[in-house]
């Protein structure tokens, strides 16, 4: 009876030695392979012993230094099972096994990360059906929104080229909605034939950046409405030659339709009393003039001959002059005139023969007019000795003016400028 107890509790202990070892070898091998991303089968062999398959040289080189949550005992031998005493290994493998391995796995960030199973993500070269296909969500290389247009540039073909022509998209991205526009654009389709058009009436390579960087909506104008407003500008006798430089220097010109520049056309040669001949010239020299609003200039023109005193022949002569008085702001243009006329004593007729000291600063003239004044040599009466011209004293640089009209040195200019 003793012998049979002594016999009986042998077995037991070499079969839990036994499925103790299986176990751990089953988990240490499931870890390693999560790990080293290897797929190694374990079974069993006709001894009992579990056998196994794979690419299982890191289980070797690890499982001397890595004890996992207490289920690997150095200290046990396993001894062979025989076949006639436990059929049922194998069964007991499958069954009890993994449920033994996940209750002995310690609940770490590491083990749930090694409890994916790898089949839920399908290789790149797998192929995929149809209908897989046309749910498949394709990350959009742009960005969904941006505060500048240089996110999209090595996207979008578009931005890419009109960097290349050197348009400054820096200056666009500032307007509403035209980053969006340009986004929109196909570059084939949409900026190639409106390029082409300008290169073809005469438009400089140089100028194509100028325009599209101060008129993007170009691009978006028909091409037949573009043909249509240069062949009318050409009708009033404007040169290719004249019609290009215009469309670079006003790059909005082609924007407005061909009543609106005839009606200002006619404008102006109504108002100024001039012939076609010379309101060509006025806006060929400002083509801005077809483009902007009629309204300030009416201002100016009331401004001139009510307030400054001008005749209708002295504003024909100082249009035709400098157009550009046309555009000058009100407030700026009666307080240039008035130091003009009562401080400076310049009379009507001197101003309407230099009418661009409109262009300059009233800051400039008044410090010029007080050094010369300072020194005795404010003189602006081309009849008398020491004749100053207006042009001149608004125009030329501190260093030069210094030298013809003060006879004095830059220094002395800029100690003078200092005591005002």
């Amino acid at each position: 009876m003793a012998s049979s107890c002594v016999q009986l509790c042998r077995r037991s202990t070499s079969h839990l030695r036994s499925k103790t070892w299986c176990v751990t070898l089953l988990y240490s091998t499931h870890v390693q392979n999560r790990v080293a991303g290897t797929r190694t089968s374990i079974e069993t062999n006709a001894g009992g012993y579990p056998t196994i398959h794979g690419n299982h040289s890191i289980f070797h080189a690890r499982q001397r230094r890595q004890q996992v949550g207490g289920c690997y005992y150095s200290g046990y031998n396993a001894s062979p099972l025989l076949p006639t005493e436990h059929r049922d290994t194998k069964e007991l493998m499958s069954m009890d096994a993994l449920s033994q391995i996940k209750d002995a796995q310690p609940m770490t960030e590491t083990n749930a990360r090694l409890d994916i199973d790898v089949a839920v993500y399908p290789s790149a070269l797998e192929e995929i059906s149809d209908e897989d296909a046309t749910h498949t969500m394709v990350p959009s290389p742009l960005p969904s929104e941006s505060l500048s247009l240089r996110d999209y540039v090595d996207a979008s073909e578009t931005l890419s080229k009109l960097v290349q022509l050197g348009v400054k998209l820096w200056k666009l991205e500032q307007r509403p909605n035209v980053g969006t526009m340009l986004l929109k654009l196909d570059f084939q389709t949409d900026v190639v034939p409106r390029l082409l058009f300008l290169k073809e009436i005469g438009v400089e390579d140089s100028g194509l950046a100028y325009i599209l960087s101060d008129n993007p909506f170009i691009l978006k104008e028909d091409l037949e409405n573009l043909q249509a407003r240069v062949n009318y500008l050409k009708s009033k006798k404007f040169s290719p030659e004249t019609v290009a430089s215009m469309v670079t220097r006003a790059p909005y010109l082609l924007n407005f339709s061909v009543k609106r520049m005839d009606n200002r056309l006619a404008f102006y040669q109504q108002q100024l009393g001039l012939n076609s001949s010379k309101t060509r010239g006025i806006v060929a020299r400002l083509p801005r003039l077809l483009c902007g609003s009629l309204e300030p200039v009416k201002e100016t023109l009331r401004v001139c001959k009510i307030e400054l005193g001008f005749k209708d022949n002295e504003i024909q002569h100082m249009v035709m002059l400098v157009p550009k008085v046309l555009t000058t702001n009100k407030r700026k243009l009666t307080q240039i005139f008035d130091y003009l006329h009562n401080t400076m004593k310049v009379p009507h007729h001197l101003i309407v023969k230099f009418p661009q000291v409109f262009n300059s600063r009233l800051l400039r003239i008044k410090e010029r007019h007080l050094f010369l004044e300072y020194l005795g040599k404010a003189q602006y009466d081309s009849d008398q000795a020491n004749y100053v011209s207006l042009d001149r004293l608004a125009s030329l640089p501190d260093e030069a003016f210094c030298t013809e009209f003060a006879s004095a040195t830059l220094d002395d200019f800029l100690m003078f400028q200092k005591t005002m």
